[in-house]
């Protein structure tokens, strides 16, 4: 073997050695997420089966979702574990009467960011979950713990950039959005809910902190709101 063999050979194995490390980093996030996962029984899962099709004539076999959009929310409830007892029942409380008409199917989101930063996840990736009107049925929900007048953490900006990065580079997503632009897309091709009057006004996250979260993911090239 000459000089140039072994050099084109070493280089061939640096690039493969590379393609894996690429491969790995898109398979698994960079970063820890923990495992906190809501009740997600028999009752949750017909429930959601309901839902779909009482709310976006979709009829499922399983309360599964095609991911094209990331919403991100906060909680506006100042800890962990209250923000994650508020999700983690099947059924709505009572005392949410704006949109217990809809269904009796408790709101819910696949993640969970605690305001040190570390993410949970509460359901699996593409289970269904009731978070943001008219686009569950494609769309994965990020809670923040706390928010309103206090806002987000350093830490939750960071971490979310990371928890999207991750789901862009596991499924096909599409947009990013703050809740507080979900009825934007209403006579959208994603928009489902078959209900005119069926709306609530949202805040979450703030305006600020996606304008944030947006900037650290240009790259990403994903869209926004379809009226900006």
């Amino acid at each position: 073997m000459n000089v140039n063999t072994r050099s084109l050979n070493r280089v061939a194995v640096k690039a493969g050695a590379i393609g894996l490390m690429f491969l790995s980093a898109c398979a698994s996030p960079t970063f820890r997420i923990l495992e906190k996962p809501i009740v997600f029984d028999e009752e949750r899962k017909q429930l959601s089966l309901e839902y779909l099709k009482a709310r976006y004539n979709m009829q499922k076999d399983a309360p599964y979702i095609e991911p094209k959009m990331i919403v991100l929310h906060w909680t506006a409830i100042p800890t962990l574990e209250k923000s994650f007892n508020a999700m983690n029942p099947t059924l709505l409380p009572g005392s949410r009467t704006a949109i217990g008409s809809a269904s009796s199917l408790n709101v819910s989101a696949q993640f969970l960011v605690d305001r040190d930063g570390t993410v949970y996840r509460q359901l699996p990736d593409t289970a269904f979950a009731r978070h943001v009107i008219g686009l569950n049925h494609c769309a994965i929900g990020v809670e923040n713990v706390g928010g309103g007048k206090e806002g987000l953490t350093k830490a939750q900006l960071k971490a979310n950039v990371e928890l999207v990065r991750y789901l862009k580079s596991k499924y096909d997503i599409e947009y990013l959005i703050g809740h507080y632009e979900y009825q934007d897309f209403v006579g959208h091709h994603l928009w489902k809910e078959v209900d005119a009057g069926y709306r609530t006004k949202k805040v979450d996250p703030g305006k600020d902190f996606m304008r944030k979260v947006r900037i650290k993911t240009k790259d990403l090239e994903l869209k926004g709101s379809p009226q900006s």
